[in-house]
Parts: C-alpha cells; sequence; structure tokens
C-alpha cells in the first residue's frame, strides 16, 4: 500500500491539478471505473492505477482495474484514499495514469470541426466534446485560453469523448486561417444580425466558432467568420451557455445534411 507522500502518488496529483505536467509527460488522470473501462474500451494506454482501500471488493472498480491489470497497468492501493490527491470533488474508488491518446481527425462525410474560442469552464467543453462525437464532428479545437481537455474535470463532463475525439490546439487566428484554406465555412453566433440556423446552408463543411459566453468572440476573430447565426428565443432571456448553443447548432448541421441526403 502506497503512502499519501510516495512520489508516484504525489506525481498522479501534480498530473491531476496542473496542466503543465500534464502536457510535459504526455499524461493525464482518468478517475473513476466508467471511464477506466472507457479507456481501456477506445484503446488508451493506461499505465497505472490507484486504487482507495477496500474499492476492489466491489463493483464496478473490481471489473476495471482487472482489466486494466489484463492490459499491463500496474495497481497498487493508496493509505487514505484519493480524495487529497485528485482535482475533483468526488473520487470514484480508482485512479488511472494513461498516454493522451493521438485519435485522428475523420470524417464519413463533409468535415464538422468545433472551434472553443476561450471557452475556460470544464463543464461546457466536456459538453461540447460530447456533442462532437455524437454528431461525428471531424474534430474539436480548443485554442489557446480554453480549458485543458485532458483534465480530470472535462474527461468526467465529456463522459469519454474526449477519448475518443480528435483533439488540438492551437492560436485562433491560425486555426481558422487553416479551416478557411480548406474551403471550411466558419459560422459564428451573433443576437444581432446573425440569420436563423435553418437559414444558413450547413450542409458542406462546417466549423462552429463557439465563444466565452461572457465575452463572445474577440475581434480578429469575428473578422474570420463567413457566416453569422442566431438561435430565436422568446421571453427574457438574451443568451444561452455556449455548450448548449453550440450543441443544438452541431444538431442542426447534423439535420441539414440527413436531409440533403434523404
Amino acid at each position: 500500500m502506497l503512502a499519501p507522500r510516495n512520489p508516484r502518488v504525489v506525481r498522479l496529483g501534480r498530473l491531476s491539478r496542473e496542466r503543465k505536467v500534464r502536457r510535459a509527460e504526455g499524461r493525464f488522470v482518468i478517475d473513476g471505473p466508467t471511464l477506466l473501462a472507457d479507456a481501456l474500451a477506445a484503446g488508451v494506454e493506461v499505465e497505472e492505477c490507484f486504487v482507495e482501500p477496500g474499492a476492489l471488493d466491489r463493483e464496478p472498480v473490481a471489473s476495471a482495474v482487472a482489466a486494466a491489470t489484463a492490459a499491463g497497468a500496474r495497481v497498487d492501493e493508496v493509505r487514505g484514499g484519493l480524495g487529497g490527491h485528485l482535482d475533483v470533488a468526488t473520487p470514484n474508488g480508482v485512479a488511472a495514469v494513461a498516454v493522451v491518446p493521438e485519435v485522428p481527425a475523420t470524417s464519413t462525410g463533409p468535415a464538422l470541426d468545433l472551434v472553443l474560442i476561450g471557452v475556460a469552464d470544464p463543464g461546457n467543453a466536456g459538453t461540447l466534446l460530447r456533442t462532437a462525437e455524437a454528431v461525428g464532428a471531424r474534430s474539436v479545437v480548443l485554442t489557446d485560453g480554453s480549458v485543458d481537455p485532458f483534465s480530470p474535470k472535462v474527461v468526467r463532463a465529456s463522459a469519454g469523448s474526449v477519448m475518443r475525439m480528435a483533439v488540438s490546439s492551437g492560436a485562433p487566428a491560425a486555426v481558422l486561417a487553416r479551416l478557411g484554406d480548406e474551403g471550411v465555412l466558419r459560422v459564428g453566433t451573433r443576437g444581432s444580425d446573425g440569420l436563423p440556423p435553418e437559414a444558413v446552408d450547413l450542409t458542406g463543411p462546417v466549423a462552429l466558432v463557439l465563444g466565452n459566453e461572457a465575452h463572445g468572440l474577440p475581434a480578429d476573430v469575428e473578422a474570420m467568420v463567413d457566416a453569422w447565426t442566431a438561435l430565436p428565443m422568446v421571453g427574457a432571456v438574451e443568451s444561452l451557455n455556449v455548450a448548449v448553443a453550440g450543441s443544438v447548432l452541431a444538431f442542426e448541421v447534423a439535420r441539414q445534411r440527413r436531409s440533403a441526403v434523404g
């Protein structure tokens, strides 16, 4: 059983809390048996598992850890549990250190990319990653200033989608310039003069440019947007959470493409 100050346990805590450590090592932390099972099913390389005392006596921890062991992962119990070592509110019995996966950007039809500009909230980023997988998007780009997609909170909020999606980063202007050069329609949301989503042709290659809800898109990014859309709303609601708005638009893209085929 490992002591709380064991170097490997300390490393687990740093990987959980510090983006720079995750980037330097190319590793991230998986929290809980469900996400651990998802990682193994996705072919993610799991190096080691840390379990709370007694957790191996109950399901689903026992099965997930057994699968990780069969895949070659080292397993150790941590004295005192995992609560003080993980950047999550409620640990779920097991945490694992895994190699950040490199998922290729693929698409069975016209490309759909979600470009997140300054989206710092883990819940919003995780929801958009989950939506991206659900609609068959080609990739999700979290540009400079956005949250780390492999922080434990984003991994959890994405329900594992981050491990199965092509995820990248970069400077916003450079990302949008590359997409424009590829012939991708860059679509933003704006309440003042945006068209209803159904009035914008989203059947070709599309990038949804999604900004921070409080601050919107920077001026230099706005200048690179090709088309503006706005979600019709009633009542006193002025705007929607970026994860909600982005998800609605992503499913509108999927709807238009199904209708075009049918």
